[in-house]
């Protein structure tokens, strides 16, 4: 360690300032981290510290050679630059323990670049986590607001928008070994087999017309944002929720025509080990079942509603096995003997859809009983009548088959309505409700082992619910294609990072709760501590606020230590 001067400029006069600092070896080359400031530190102050700096005790940097205390002036003690600290803190231990900064290290070798990539891809990734934005917002706002520059060694002044677009570009090139590598790396730390992969879409919309964007196309949306263009994102997550990988389409994609695809893509890059793929009733069709059973694959899917009315008989039997208290199953092998059929039957579900019909039925009713005083009321044409009568019909769906309607014309021309309620509906009705139906190829297993299994597809939806309410994968800004994939694999990562970090919170003992974890001990401030000394001098310290009781069992629980002080960058002066 040495002492340097630095100078500012003040009222147009050049004043001279002191600073200890020490050389250190980073990624970027040998750089000197500031210790301490020492002010306008007198000559004999000066000599103190150097020797003090030289010898191989430990030195009292701040004071004379041959004092131990100084005094400070208690009423002028202030804090400083109060920034959030435990969240990126939490995630940078996070990606450590994942090691994925030192595969961005090898796979993002050092150029000519002022800032390494792998460390700006860490800036992308923690302010994803923690407080997700727009790339401007995170150059204009976000940045200096958190400690994710004293973690990471990158100063706020060489964070700007144009920056994080080509961390951006850079990442990107690096998709598919990314994947692979997360994929590995989670299955060493968490022991997984990946025996059963689930598979499921959903899409994600788009501010702004996205004219250079092919993808970018209008289609069913799930957002309820069906005048945005969107994109489709079909994700293969393991039964802990854990991802495996993840694919991009156009937004007016069928759900049906994304399977054989990424089916494809996940057997290249993993090989075809005997998986078993769990996918809901939108992934199947007949296509996609023969291409299943010609690859020689095992699956758990589900069916059309309407395929229930086969097996009326099963319905009706007495042949039910109980998985839990309010739900049945029962297995119906296939005619020719390759499939089983998994027959469930919930009593919570059909309360639910009961209630459902119910309540459709009634507005059907209501409104029929209101169109024939409309036709007694008045003379209307029968074509008039129909339409309002489809439109009844239309918006009460789920029950306008008990019902069976007709418009006729009068002597006069005069629309009249017929109608009545369909009792062979209504019994079906009260039959099916609660009751769906699964199929599967995998005939070693018991019915409860096979419903137990596509119960899991809970954990897809759940990933992708985390995607667009915790990392605000929603709604895209970028308009280029390439930069709308980049966007999406840096919440893949964050997302990597909050799984991770909730299976290290089960392993704990704190059950799977990675957003109160990250709340909790996102309230941990890194401040900027100045006592005022006698001298004139300012003792300036870069502490962490104290973790509260709740706080300290959450970081004893998952094992980590919080620093006391980081080491305080020289930001603002210039040394000569």
């Amino acid at each position: 360690m040495f002492i340097r001067p630095c100078y500012r400029l003040k009222d147009g006069k050049r004043h001279a300032y002191w600073a200890l600092v020490e050389s250190v070896r980073t990624t970027r080359g040998p750089r000197q981290r500031v210790v301490a400031y020492l002010g306008q530190a007198a000559p004999r102050r000066r000599r103190g510290v150097k020797r003090a700096a030289g010898s191989a005790a430990e030195p009292s940097l701040l004071e004379d050679s041959q004092a131990q205390w100084v005094e400070v002036d208690a009423r002028r003690v202030r804090l400083e630059r109060c920034l959030d600290f435990g969240g990126p803190w939490l995630g940078l231990q996070v990606l450590r323990k994942l090691e994925l900064i030192d595969f961005l290290e090898e796979i993002m070798p050092a150029g000519r670049e002022d800032i390494p990539w792998p460390a700006m891809a860490m800036v992308l990734v923690l302010c994803r986590l923690c407080q997700p934005s727009s790339e401007l917002h995170i150059a204009e706002h976000l940045y200096a607001q958190t400690a994710i520059a004293d973690l990471l060694g990158v100063p706020a002044g060489k964070i700007n928008e144009q920056r994080l677009y080509r961390a951006l570009d850079k990442l990107l090139v690096h998709k598919e070994a990314l994947e692979v590598f997360l994929k590995n790396q989670l299955g060493n730390l968490f022991d997984l087999k990946y025996d059963l992969l689930l598979y499921d879409v959903t899409s994600t919309y788009f501010e702004g017309l996205a004219l250079g964007n092919p993808k970018a196309q209008y289609g069913y949306s799930r957002d309820h944002r069906g005048d945005c263009k969107q994109v489709c994102i079909a994700l293969v997550v393991t039964k802990e929720g854990l991802p495996v990988g993840y694919k991009t389409f156009a937004g007016n994609r069928a759900d049906v025509t994304t399977m054989e695809e990424v089916v494809e893509t996940m057997e290249d890059r993993y090989g075809h080990a005997d998986r078993i793929w769990v996918m809901d009733r939108g992934m199947i069709s007949q296509d996609n079942m023969e291409f299943l059973r010609e690859g020689g694959r095992r699956y758990i899917v589900g069916t059309p509603k309407g395929m229930l009315k086969k097996f009326q008989r099963q319905l009706l039997s007495q042949d039910w096995q109980a998985v839990h208290k309010g739900l049945e199953v029962q297995l119906v092998p296939s005619p020719d003997g390759q499939e089983t059929f998994i027959l469930c039957r919930s009593q919570d579900r059909a309360a639910k859809e009961k209630a459902m019909h119910e309540r459709f039925e009634r507005r059907i009713e209501e409104g029929l009983a209101k169109l024939e005083q409309a036709c007694l009321r008045k003379k209307h044409r029968p074509v008039t009548i129909a339409k309002r009568l489809g439109q009844l019909l239309g918006r009460n769906s789920r029950s306008a088959g008990g019902f069976e309607t007709d418009v006729i014309a009068g002597p006069d021309g005069s629309a009249r309505l017929v109608w009545r309620r369909v009792e062979t509906w209504r019994k079906w009705a009260e039959l099916s409700e609660g009751c769906y139906l699964l199929r599967s190829n995998v005939s070693d297993w018991s019915a409860p082992d096979l419903w137990q299994a596509y119960m899991h597809l809970t954990d897809a939806e759940e990933a992708f619910k985390i995607h667009k309410n915790d990392l605000s994968i929603r709604p895209v800004w970028h308009q280029k294609e390439h930069r709308v994939d980049a966007h999406i694999l840096v919440c893949f990562l964050a997302y990597v990072v909050w799984k991770t970090l909730g299976q290290m919170c089960q392993r704990a003992g704190l059950g799977d709760e990675p957003r109160r974890v990250l709340e909790e001990l996102g309230r941990i401030r890194l401040v900027d501590v100045v006592l005022p000394t006698r001298d004139g001098t300012d003792i300036r310290r870069r502490c962490v606020t104290r973790p509260d009781d709740h706080q300290s069992i959450l970081l004893h629980q998952l094992g980590l230590n919080l620093p006391a002080s980081l080491a305080i960058a020289d930001e603002k002066l210039t040394a000569v």
